[in-house]
């Protein structure tokens, strides 16, 4: 019996022994994951990437490689074989998406560099549009004074004792509109004059509503009338004395005073 219990072991030993042994088929399985690891040890973007999964590709491989050698089966050592290409797989996988993830986010930033290169050449061009239109809007009667840019609307531009524009105002309407959607941070006081001729309190109506005329014509072009201020002077402040026919011409107009960049005035008379 003694002997019986000490050679129980020892036939179950051998029993073993044939499974130990790798079978072709074993060796191929292993061969393959271990192709799968190597591709993926050697890409430096999935090390980057996903190095928990070559991590885990790297330790089931290890683990089919023992099972394979000493006490294992085969059934487990293609388990963690398995195990470890699809590992590597992963691997691959998230090192594709992040790069595919890198490439839009690269692509994106460019995209917006490109945008604010177009801005800035467009707002480049804008400036330089709009120093023409200065330019355009002094040959207009517009001059730099202690209150500022200040464009001189003639009496011409209405109808003698009306307060409607006349059509050739158009022109010099239109120009005053371009600069101001040029310039979206300016803001225009417009305001009104009469000469000395006829009652004060109409002459004060007149020319408050010839400079509301000029407010609605840029309004109607499509400018914010929140940025247009208008005021009657009346008679007051004239620009030539009232004795002659022309000197009265002068003072029956609309000077349109411009704000500075930021939208602040010199204050009003």
């Amino acid at each position: 019996m003694k002997g019986y219990f000490f050679a129980a072991p020892l036939v179950m030993s051998v029993a073993l022994l044939p499974g130990c042994a790798s079978s072709p088929a074993i060796d191929k399985t292993l061969l393959d994951a271990q192709l799968h690891f190597d591709r993926i040890k050697s890409d430096s973007n999935v090390l980057r990437s996903a190095p928990k999964d070559v991590v885990r590709a790297e330790e089931t491989l290890n683990k089919a490689k023992q099972l394979s050698g000493y006490w294992g089966s085969d059934e487990d050592v293609r388990h963690f074989a398995y195990l470890s290409q699809r590992y590597s797989d992963i691997a691959r996988e998230h090192a594709s998406i992040r790069l595919q993830e890198e490439q839009a986010t690269q692509l994106q930033l460019s995209l917006e560099h490109l945008q604010l290169q177009t801005r800035e050449h467009e707002l480049r061009l804008a400036r330089e549009r709009g120093d023409w239109l200065v330019d355009q809007l002094l040959s207009l009667g517009t001059a730099r004074t202690e209150r500022g840019l200040v464009m001189t609307l003639g009496d011409v531009l209405f109808s003698p004792g009306d307060t409607r524009l006349d059509p050739s105002a158009s022109e010099t309407v239109l120009k005053l509109a371009q600069f101001l959607r040029i310039n979206p941070k300016r803001e225009v006081r417009i305001e009104g004059y009469t000469d000395d001729q006829g009652d004060d309190e109409l002459n004060q109506h007149l020319s408050k509503q010839r400079a509301n005329a000029v407010a609605n014509a840029l309004s109607a072009l499509g400018i914010d009338p929140g940025r247009l201020q208008t005021v009657g002077y009346g008679e007051d402040y004239p620009v030539a004395s009232n004795d002659t026919t022309e000197h009265r011409a002068r003072n029956r107009r609309v000077e349109v005073v411009f704000s500075d960049e930021s939208g602040n005035f010199v204050p009003a008379r």
